[in-house]
């Protein structure tokens, strides 16, 4: 992990996301809306540092202890939480999602952090939009490079706030002062605002900068999501196929980087390995962040991605038919499975849909033995077994863990009680399996192991397939859908589709699960996809059709996930007596409440179903 590439370009500090020395703070509801004019941005250095400060910012969604990612997977079709020793989490999401609850903490959900840091990454790149006429560039083209990459980052976040959020406030300029009097912009407005600025840049950005710089594909790549919200798919085909066939970008087939040589694995743990991702032979990666443990603001604790994802299989007090304890996750144990797997505490809890039911290829690589692991993958390791007076324990030490009846249940767990919410599921091994080249060493990330610092994909070209594949199926050119789809399928090995009138929404986003764990904001897709159903008033496959009057109580994305999402249809209950609920609203989160108490002189609008929506005003239906 200190191997350093010689193209990844080493953060300036820049402090604390808020600007640079001699920045004057304006205050206004945690100061999360308010301004940061650095005086010093007069050069080209401190312009690329300030872009550097967003792509950090970036970076902290995917990583961290309930890291916010987590929150955006929960609201959705693919996970839950499954912390379920504490009900304080977002299980029940109708009673603990409000705008006066908790929102911002590791032990109930992110939607506050979210809110506070998207609009404190916006703030940064309009301070930069805003000052981009005061260093002197060598050439018009490298000005525009740094402006649109800067469009970027406004477009990026901007594109997750109107998904998540709905109408917010647009902001488009430096804050030289303090505001009160912030109002809504329509969804809409913003997006094609967006549009018109990742028009720009995707005329200026470039493709050959340094690792974790903005990219042509990623500005390519946004503007499809953003032309599909608009509803202009004929737009999103073209600006996918920028990326598809501008001869910079291809799909990793054949493999390659650290560990092409072990014939165990496949093309799918290449691309996955972090000493991979940032690989100038690897082609798929369209937008990175870096977390490298030698560059300063590294990750504290590192990436933390198994100790979200992976079940809490060394404390569900699992035992033998005989009630012996059946592993140990000692770190020097001889069969040491915490440094084979990392020990995880359940956070992320794959629902029964993304960790079997769209599993049925048994060729696909991304669920083959080594690649997906099972709770039944892993072995009995105890060491006391294996001197045990017991014949029949003796015999089960090395061997893979049984899942006995229901009546021997209570054989193995201590608890009485089998918790499979939390310790008992399947996950993608080669995705989060984040190992530190220290490990057997003083590497304080292994005691426990979580998974140390990595590079992550924010976008990939498989996702870029994806979305075209979204755009021909709104078009209704099926044909084109599915060969879209099976490019991505035929990479992972999986059995090609051949029928293309059978391809629907849910094709598709079968697809994106298998392929985008950890990688999409699955909640702001699905939400995106529900406003294209309501705007376009397209019959889904489920038979229903929507529309934009009624969406906070009648969409597709509440649908998909009452349909494909066990916990919340069935209100599931945890070890604390909570119950998973969610309801039809939730397709838009909560707006927090102190962005509105320190807003004296506007209105920032909140969304149909929480405490205040009862005073809004109508949202601005025009740039400011």
């Amino acid at each position: 992990m200190k191997k350093i590439n010689q193209n990844i370009f080493i953060p300036f500090a820049f402090a604390a996301l808020l600007g640079f020395a001699g920045c004057k703070k304006a205050y206004l509801d945690s100061e999360q809306l308010s301004a940061y004019a650095p005086e010093n941005l007069n050069n080209l250095t401190a312009m690329k540092a300030a872009l550097n400060g967003l792509g950090l910012a970036t970076r902290r969604e995917f990583f961290g202890d309930s890291a916010p990612l987590l929150t955006e997977s929960i609201f959705s079709d693919v996970a839950v939480d499954g912390t379920t020793d504490k009900n304080t989490p977002a299980q029940d999401l109708i009673s603990r999602i409000t705008p006066d609850a908790n929102l911002n903490s590791d032990d109930f959900n992110k939607i506050g952090w979210y809110w506070d840091n998207e609009f404190v990454a916006v703030r940064q790149a309009n301070t930069i939009i805003s000052n981009i006429d005061k260093p002197t560039y060598a050439s018009e083209a490298e000005k525009n490079l740094i402006l649109g990459s800067a469009y970027f980052y406004r477009a990026y976040y901007y594109y997750r706030l109107v998904h998540q959020f709905g109408d917010v406030p647009l902001l488009l300029n430096d804050l030289e002062f303090p505001k009160a009097n912030f109002y809504s912009t329509k969804r809409e407005v913003i997006l094609g605002k967006m549009k018109t600025d990742l028009e720009f840049a995707q005329t200026w950005v470039t493709d050959g900068g340094n690792k974790g710089d903005v990219t042509k594909g990623a500005v390519s790549h946004l503007l499809t999501k953003v032309n599909l919200a608009l509803g202009k798919f004929d737009d999103a085909i073209a600006s996918a196929s920028n990326v598809i066939s501008g001869g910079k970008y291809g799909m990793m087939t054949t493999r390659f980087g650290s560990t092409a040589s072990d014939l165990t694995k496949n093309v799918i743990w290449d691309l996955h390995r972090m000493d991979n991702k940032s690989l100038t032979t690897n082609r798929e990666a369209l937008f990175l962040v870096i977390d490298r443990e030698a560059f300063a603001g590294f990750t504290a604790l590192g990436s933390q991605l198994m100790r979200n994802t992976v079940p809490a299989w060394h404390f569900a007090n699992v035992k033998t038919p005989s009630g012996a304890t059946a592993i140990v996750d000692l770190v020097t144990a001889e069969i040491p499975l915490t440094r084979m797997y990392g020990r995880g505490i359940g956070r992320y809890r794959g629902t029964p849909y993304s960790t079997k039911y769209i599993w049925t290829d048994n060729t696909d690589y991304r669920h083959a033995k080594g690649m997906w692991m099972d709770m039944t993958d892993l072995v009995y390791n105890n060491p006391a077994l294996k001197t045990s007076t017991n014949a029949a324990d003796r015999a089960l030490y090395g061997q893979p863990l049984q899942m006995y009846s229901d009546a021997n249940i209570k054989q193995r767990f201590t608890n009485g009680a089998l918790d499979t919410i939390r310790h008992w599921f399947g996950w993608p091994h080669y995705k989060v399996f984040i190992n530190s080249t220290n490990a057997l060493a003083n590497d304080p990330y292994w005691t426990p192991p979580r998974g140390t610092n990595t590079d992550w994909y924010v976008f990939r070209l498989a996702e870029t397939y994806l979305l075209r594949a979204e755009a021909y199926y709104w078009k209704g050119e099926l044909g084109l859908a599915m060969a879209d789809l099976n490019v991505v399928r035929s990479r992972a090995n999986a059995t090609l589709l051949t029928n293309a009138s059978q391809i629907t929404i849910g094709t598709i986003l079968d697809e994106r699960a298998r392929e985008l764990y950890w990688e999409e904001p699955r909640k702001t897709e699905l939400t995106r996809i529900a406003y294209i159903f309501a705007q376009t008033g397209k019959p889904a496959y489920n038979g229903k059709s929507y529309s934009l009057a009624t969406f906070s109580d009648n969409n597709f994305m509440y649908d998909r996930i009452i349909e494909k999402n066990d916990f919340y249809k069935n209100q599931v209950p945890t070890l604390q007596g909570v119950n998973y609920k969610i309801a039809p609203y939730h397709v838009l989160w909560p707006v927090p409440a102190s962005a509105q108490r320190f807003n004296t002189e506007g209105r920032i609008n909140q969304n149909k179903g929480y405490a205040g929506y009862d005073q809004n005003v109508p949202a601005l239906d025009k740039l400011p």
